[in-house]
């Protein structure tokens, strides 16, 4: 069967059995539209290149960052290196154990990069659980056989961003550090949102009460001076507080929630 559309009947000439649009248009019609039609095409061009240029650049960030990090690891392995051997071949006992809590503190700060920094493609990280694998190997680290460090981790699982999560993991290994330093008994750490900032991360232990009057601030321990310089960067609040019955110390930063 023949389509009648296709006829003799029909207004197309003989041999064209369908009409493109601009069939239709006059002459100057059609000189621009095919104008039109050919800026568009270079501005989709123009489109195309730049988002392969930003494309290009976002990958050399990534390069970039991942020598950063290396390099960055590097240096802290050789810096733990030397003050290991200096620690061992000092003559002075107290300037040895110095050289030695030294050592293991930028050994501390090294597995806290590695940790947050392991995954390459991560813009966000489950904080609840790095607490649990650093307290894990904080314990491992700092016990001994027969006085085991007890390190409790409680509270939420919160994905932080990673300019946020960073600071907040020396934070968190700061005040752990204190505690076991200063404290007696379990450690408690704390993940959990707070109404009024949005979130909070709490480190309390047992032990000797703060003194009345503590002022963080007036402290001259570089440990306290990390942990008011990271907190200050995250926008956070540092508050200091006896324990729930009165004794030991419970150290909480309390952050703004994300947007």
């Amino acid at each position: 069967m023949i389509d009648e559309r296709s006829s003799g009947g029909s207004d197309l000439p003989p041999g064209v059995i369908f009409r493109t649009p601009d069939q239709d248009l006059p002459a100057a019609e059609l000189t621009d539209y095919r104008l039109r039609e050919l800026q568009l095409r270079k501005t989709l061009a123009k489109s195309e290149a730049l988002l392969l240029q930003k494309d290009e650049l976002i990958r050399r960030q990534e390069l970039l960052k991942e020598e950063s990090n290396h390099r960055l690891l590097n240096d802290l392995q050789m810096t733990i290196s030397l003050l290991s051997l200096q620690s061992r071949t000092s003559a002075n006992p107290e300037a040895a154990s110095q050289l030695a809590a030294a050592a293991n503190r930028v050994s501390m700060i090294a597995r806290i990069h590695r940790r947050l920094t392991s995954s390459k493609a991560a813009r966000t990280i489950a904080f609840k659980k790095f607490l649990e694998d650093f307290c894990l190997d904080f314990s491992a680290m700092s016990s001994s056989d027969d006085s085991p460090a007890k390190i409790s981790v409680e509270g939420s699982e919160i994905d932080l961003p990673a300019t946020t999560a960073i600071p907040l993991g020396f934070i968190a290994s700061e005040l752990v550090t204190n505690a076991a330093k200063y404290g007696k008994g379990r450690i408690a750490v704390r993940l959990e949102p707070d109404p009024k900032h949005g979130y909070a991360l709490s480190v309390a232990n047992g032990g000797p009460a703060l003194p009345e009057g503590f002022d963080p601030s007036a402290s001259k321990g570089l440990g306290m001076k990390i942990i008011r310089s990271f907190t200050s960067q995250i926008g956070g609040e540092l508050q200091i507080s006896r324990g729930a019955d009165g004794q030991g110390a419970r150290f909480a930063v309390l952050f703004p929630a994300l947007k």
